[in-house]
């Protein structure tokens, strides 16, 4: 984001050989097979200027999720976009994120995802979850409108921190559609914002807080939350099961 610092090769030869006479010849590679299902998919969208990847947020977010699922397997998606000051890219991360959601319940229907993201990928996370496209606004390649409901029942948690208020987001991206976290995700989301933060408060005034989500507790706290609702959301699928057996 802007004036915020966080929210601001080598080529590999061919080897070409041949066998010498009598040499039996080299096994056929395996072919590849898809990776397992993990019990959790955490889908997260770095905030701008942080290097690709989860960014610091993300990853202390990740760090204190896995130290709470012991015996789950976690899988981590670094949401692919730029998170640069050219916020009309987020729309890039709307599209990746979106996809790799929806290819994780179609590919691992018993896996739990978690989305989340900060600051300019808090924008990216919470756009997945609309109700609906805003009136007026254009949707950009690649995006055909929101989750459909099947899908989003996949989703047991979603995790945002610091994301850009309505005022923010209008003075760095004229005309964005406003974020707002669509009503079948409400419940399960938790979007945390230190108030003396002036990206998504919008008394703010002081820079410095936006870099201190990875380092304040907000991290441990959206991971407490993500753990309660996978594990209520364990509990729901139990239940339809056993109801579908009787």
């Amino acid at each position: 984001m802007r004036n915020i610092a966080c929210c601001a090769g080598a080529v590999l030869p061919l080897m070409i050989w041949a066998a010498p006479p009598g040499a039996a010849e080299p096994m056929p590679a395996p072919a590849p097979t898809a990776a397992p299902c993990p019990d959790v998919e955490v889908v997260f969208a770095r905030g701008t200027f942080e290097p690709a990847g989860v960014g610091q947020v993300g990853q202390s977010f990740v760090d204190a999720l896995t130290a709470r699922t012991a015996g789950r397997s976690v899988d981590i998606y670094p949401v692919n976009y730029p998170a640069s000051l050219d916020f009309a890219t987020a729309a890039d991360g709307v599209v990746d994120a979106a996809n790799k959601v929806r290819d994780t319940a179609a590919r691992c229907p018993d896996t739990k995802i978690v989305l989340g993201g900060y600051s300019q990928g808090a924008a990216v996370a919470a756009y997945i979850t609309e109700d609906a496209v805003p009136a007026g606004f254009t949707l950009p390649p690649g995006i055909t409108g929101p989750l459909p409901p099947e899908v989003d029942n996949h989703v047991s948690a979603v995790v945002l921190f610091g994301k850009p208020s309505s005022g923010f987001l209008q003075m760095i991206y004229t005309g964005a559609p406003p974020i707002n976290v669509g009503s079948r995700f409400t419940t399960k989301t938790i979007d945390l914002c230190i108030p003396e933060d002036p990206v998504c408060s919008p008394t703010g005034s002081d820079n410095a807080t936006h870099v201190q989500y990875a380092d304040n507790g907000m991290a441990d706290q959206a991971a407490q939350f993500a753990v309660a609702h996978l594990q209520s959301a364990g509990a729901d699928q139990l239940l339809s099961q056993s109801a579908a057996h009787r």
